[in-house]
């Protein structure tokens, strides 16, 4: 069924991540319901608007280090090109900020 899906850990991870985070999104919103506020965004934003434009973030900064991963391993001299982690990491601190600040 998902044959299709290069399914690695890091994957795996930061889909299951999203999956949580739209659960607990929903039982916040439905235990407290959200109001607009503008944070750094150029506009106004509830909670959900934040986790969905964290959520395009995080999908842009995942596939950008992975077009880029090789050159940027041969341009730092790396044997092999550098762990998808990063991009995970730096991807779910984008969707922190944008959470938290946006």
């Amino acid at each position: 069924m998902f044959e299709w899906m290069a399914w690695t850990l890091p994957v795996a991870i930061f889909f299951s991540c999203i999956v949580l985070m739209l659960i607990g999104m929903t039982v916040w919103e439905i235990k407290s319901p959200t109001a607009m506020r503008r944070g750094f965004l150029p506009l106004e934003t509830t909670r959900g608007d934040r986790l969905f434009i964290g959520l395009l973030g995080a999908a842009y900064i995942n596939l950008i280090f992975v077009g880029l991963s090789g050159k940027l391993g041969a341009a730092l001299g790396l044997q092999a090109d550098p762990s998808i982690w990063i991009s995970f990491f730096i991807s779910m601190g984008w969707l922190a900020l944008v959470m938290r600040k946006g």
